[in-house]
């Protein structure tokens, strides 16, 4: 009877320790977490950055989960982000206590956020910042506003 205790309160625990200050970015989908962690950079940093790959989601079935200390993300991020996880959340923590739990929301413009993929593209040969429109969220498809190129999902590049 003990071990069925101990067995349910184990399932209920955290799979990785909570964060003083930072981000906690949730709801990526499996194995898109790695990614974004390198979108962002996060291992060049001096935070410690916790990252958890396909951990049981009640929502989503599976999904990947990213906690930065000290570190919290500028609105280019978070429309990175969407790009990679549209389903993602963004909560930021102060002295281990939520403070503020954001969805990630695909923008209608991006600007210097995706870069064309059509190698013709004026944005691709001239110093033009890029500009991509969103045409579609599910799936998500973008168009480039100098050649309406359209590029879906898993075409789409990030500007680095």
């Amino acid at each position: 009877m003990g071990e069925k205790t101990a067995s349910k309160d184990a399932k209920k625990g955290l799979m990785v320790r909570p964060i003083k200050d930072g981000t906690v970015i949730d709801h990526i989908p499996p194995g898109k977490g790695i990614k974004i962690a390198e979108m962002l950079n996060l291992f060049r940093q001096d935070s410690v950055v916790i990252i958890g790959q396909n951990l049981e989601s009640t929502k989503y079935g599976k999904k990947d989960l990213i906690k930065v200390e000290n570190k919290y993300l500028k609105s280019d991020e978070y429309n990175k982000i969407s790009l990679i996880a549209p389903n993602a959340t963004i909560n930021i923590i102060k002295d281990y206590t939520i403070q503020e739990k954001r969805k990630v929301v695909v923008p209608d413009v991006l600007e210097n956020v995706a870069v064309c993929v059509n190698a013709n593209c004026i944005s691709n040969k001239e110093p033009v910042p890029s500009r991509m429109y969103t045409v579609s969220r599910d799936p998500l498809v973008l168009i480039c506003h100098y050649c309406n190129f359209e590029c879906k999902e898993d075409l789409i590049r990030l500007k680095t």
